[in-house]
């Protein structure tokens, strides 16, 4: 087989994976383990690729914001799984953060039974938990950021470094073993960042198709977070890996 047709081979078989071993590409190329090394040699050189601890991935960098209407309308059913397995995490009573986010609107949906505190970022939950009486609404504050129509900025981080809430939600645009939850602008990563220090239990709420890409502004290593909730897509190869750290992994069906 020539070496292009090869690569495009390789390139294909990323764009359906998460995350794959030299193994992997062995098998799907037909070619020996030395020359699926060299071809990853090259495409890292040619920056098309990250290597991690454990395979490689696409480069997937993530170099701004997309707005919440892209996001509404990609992995909706994925969504809700994870918002429901989410939903069990909190108890009547409790004290909860919600970032800001579409996964994170539909996790209010599906809690909106419950007695419950609720803190947010996001002009939208907050204005759909205000009608249910039995939880009590507060937004953060601040600047709005037009793309995610969430409060950013100081006033939002200082009420968030003093509060101590049962369980914090966060999500993020990219989510890796190696570059931990990452974010495009140095203002959101600092708010998230405060948005789960001081929560008793930390959560990220991340899809699988987010798995292996990355912005430039770290919010957190994986290790540092409680539970992870993500969807049943993630591959193998990423579930092995991640189940060698602390936060618990929970895969939503």
């Amino acid at each position: 087989m020539k070496g292009y047709n090869r690569l495009e081979q390789i390139m294909d078989y990323l764009k359906g994976h998460n995350l794959v071993t030299v193994d992997q590409l062995v098998v799907a190329t037909a070619a020996s383990p030395a020359t699926i090394r060299r071809d990853l040699i090259k495409l890292d050189q040619e920056g098309v690729i990250s290597r991690t601890h454990g395979g490689v991935t696409l480069n997937r960098f993530i170099p701004a914001q997309p707005t919440t209407l892209e996001k509404s309308q990609r992995n909706l059913a994925e969504k809700y799984a994870i918002a429901s397995a989410a939903a069990a995490f909190i108890r009547a009573g409790d004290s909860v953060v919600l970032d800001a986010g579409t996964t994170m609107i539909e996790l209010a949906r599906q809690i909106t039974h419950l007695p419950l505190r609720v803190i947010t970022s996001d002009l939208h939950i907050a204005l759909f938990l205000s009608e249910f009486k039995q939880i009590e609404v507060t937004i953060i504050g601040g600047r709005i950021d037009d793309t995610s129509q969430s409060c950013i900025g100081d006033h939002g981080r200082k009420l968030l470094q003093n509060i101590w809430p049962d369980v914090a939600f966060v999500s993020c645009n990219g989510w890796d073993l190696e570059k931990g939850v990452t974010s495009p602008t140095e203002e959101k990563a600092a708010l998230k960042r405060d948005l789960i220090a001081n929560a008793r239990r930390k959560v990220l709420l991340a899809d699988s198709s987010k798995y292996g890409a990355w912005s430039l502004f770290n919010i957190a290593h994986l290790d540092s977070l409680t539970d992870i909730v993500t969807d049943h897509h993630l591959d193998d190869v990423a579930r092995d890996l991640l189940a060698g750290i602390s936060p618990r992994l929970t895969i939503a069906q």
